[in-house]
Parts: structure tokens; C-alpha cells; sequence
């Protein structure tokens, strides 16, 4: 996948994340897209390690494997923020 590919997969997953997981998170666009790029990166792995593929482009699939990678990662970062 080129990097527009991965940005615009990152800014899908990031929205969805935060659409389902609404609040007040720092930062604006270019969070989202970082939290959805890095959550399509945990979500891959961990899609891959269960045997559930990888992202492997701009597709149904690989949008929810990042969108659930994207929201683990939401979800660690305000538990790590409360501490």
C-alpha cells in the first residue's frame, strides 16, 4: 500500500474509533489519522496472529481491522491518561 493509501485508511479508522468512542481527546486531524494508521498497524497484527489476515489495502476488511486496531489504541490511551 503507497502512503495516501495508509493516511486515508488511517483518517477512516481514526473517525470510526472516535465515532464509536466519542470525547474530549487532544489534538485534531492529524491525531486521528496517526491513531487510525498506528490501530490499522496493531490491528493488522493482531487480525494476522488469529488468523483473520492483515491490511492488506483500501477495503471493507482491512477498514475494520483498523477501525478495532484504532479503538484498542483509544482505549489504552485514555486508561494510560487517567493514571
Amino acid at each position: 500500500m503507497g502512503i495516501l493509501t495508509w493516511i486515508i485508511l488511517g483518517l477512516v479508522a481514526g473517525l470510526i474509533a472516535k465515532f464509536v468512542m466519542p470525547g474530549n481527546d487532544p489534538g485534531g486531524l492529524i491525531v486521528t489519522i496517526l491513531v487510525g494508521i498506528a490501530g490499522a498497524i496493531i490491528g493488522g497484527f493482531i487480525a494476522s496472529a488469529f488468523g483473520f489476515g492483515a491490511v492488506s489495502g483500501f477495503n471493507i476488511r482491512s477498514i475494520v481491522i483498523a477501525a478495532i486496531g484504532a479503538f484498542a489504541l483509544l482505549f489504552a490511551l485514555r486508561v494510560l491518561k487517567r493514571s
